[in-house]
């Protein structure tokens, strides 16, 4: 059964969807921000202990977080029209931008998976993006369960470091960035603001410090972004 939460979610509701640590983020203020955030999340990630989708989505006024498997359409996703060719899509897939463009952080692709031609441009036009909240093979199954997506543009990143995770939880490539890394790293280059990465990744070094600190021999899993 699909689930919702519509724009920022309740300061009662933690990255998991528990009660949050006060020092993670009770003082959050969320971001007016103009690239919409739409996060759909596979129904195995909502118990992850360092799940981190709802914490994202806090840090946006304009954001929609949906669990499921596959939604008709993104018009039904948003309950408005809107032109998919200006909606971008996270899913790394097979695709690596340090060997497909190693000079830019966010690379679009084509149908063909080849880095399209005026990057900066069709990256400009962009009125919001979709992150695929789940591991490799979750991610994979809500690609290919929604055949919509492929109206809709693709975008890789190619960050200039690993995830913070490190030991917490390995990732199977190099490239692979939690849910909030990954939203922190996009929004902040498509909106030119980097104080929207420095807010996220705050709080996303304070869920690590928090979850070390109660539970210092946990090697959990959670919170991934198979935009990857």
């Amino acid at each position: 059964m699909e689930q919702d939460v519509v724009g920022a979610p309740s300061a009662e509701c933690g990255s998991d969807g528990k009660p949050a640590a006060p020092s993670v983020g009770d003082a959050i203020v969320p971001f007016d921000n103009r690239i919409q955030v739409v996060i759909l999340q596979h129904p195995q990630e909502q118990d992850r202990a360092l799940g981190t989708a709802r914490l994202t989505a806090r840090h946006f006024r304009h954001a929609i977080l949906k669990v499921g498997l596959s939604w008709p359409s993104l018009t039904k996703i948003l309950g408005r029209s809107v032109d998919p060719q200006r909606w971008a899509i996270l899913y790394l897939g097979s695709a690596k931008a340090a060997s497909l463009a190693p000079d830019r952080e966010v690379v679009m692709l084509d149908r063909k998976g080849e880095p399209e031609r005026n990057q900066d441009a069709l990256l400009g036009d962009i009125e919001g993006v979709v992150l695929l909240d789940g591991n490799w093979s979750q991610a994979k199954a809500l690609w290919w369960r929604n055949a919509w997506m492929l109206k809709c543009r693709r975008v890789i990143l190619g960050p200039m470091r690993p995830s913070l995770y490190g030991q917490l939880r390995r990732e199977p490539r190099a490239d692979g960035l939690s849910t909030i890394e990954a939203a922190a790293m996009l929004v902040s280059r498509l909106e030119n603001r980097p104080e929207i990465e420095a807010a996220l990744m705050a709080s996303f070094e304070k869920l690590l410090a928090h979850h070390r600190a109660t539970q210092p021999d946990a090697r959990k899993r959670g919170g991934r972004v198979q935009g990857k």
